[in-house]
């Protein structure tokens, strides 16, 4: 199998049609998309995976699907991606677990592989979590690692304004 990264228990690899039930679970589950206000339809999950194979064509990023080593279970998804806010380029990490892996480290061990990667491999200053103020478990992620909120903007969801914070970690390196 073609893995993107690892971690100490998790492949992270490029998401196919194949994978199309596993995203799905996610995406349709009311507790994972809780923050988003909305649940994806089969439609939208089909977008979803045309959207992350393009950003792999362009960027080498996107969301890649978490695979447990030791079951080789798909448990979450997890992103490097570009993204650009109030006209500013950032690099920004992202995560969306199964709720029944939730509370077990993946998505802060994800982001800490990833952050690793833009630092060191991309040679980026800086990266960004992009986390709507009431999605307490994801705050906590970023806040562990170290990111703090530098900022907030409205971002337009399905003809809705929704405020996300700006956290930002510095690279250490």
């Amino acid at each position: 199998m073609n893995y993107f990264l690892e971690t100490d228990r998790l492949y992270l690899r490029k998401m196919s049609f194949k994978d199309f039930d596993e995203i799905a679970e996610m995406l349709k589950d009311e507790k994972v998309m809780y923050a988003w206000e909305y649940t994806f339809s089969d439609i939208d999950v089909k977008n979803w995976i045309n959207k992350n194979l393009s950003l792999y064509k362009q960027h080498n990023m996107g969301y890649f699907l978490a695979v447990e080593k030791l079951t080789q279970k798909v448990v979450g998804q997890a992103a490097i991606m570009p993204d650009t806010i109030n006209g500013k380029q950032h690099i920004e990490i992202g995560y969306i677990f199964k709720h029944k892996y939730w509370n077990k480290g993946y998505a802060t061990e994800c982001a800490r592989a990833l952050s690793d990667y833009a630092f060191t491999i991309l040679k980026k200053p800086n990266v960004i979590f992009e986390i709507r103020p009431d999605n307490i478990l994801s705050r906590k992620i970023a806040e562990k690692m170290g990111a703090k909120v530098n900022g907030s903007f409205m971002k337009n969801v399905r003809g809705k304004e929704m405020k996300h914070l700006i956290y930002e970690l510095p690279s250490v390196l």
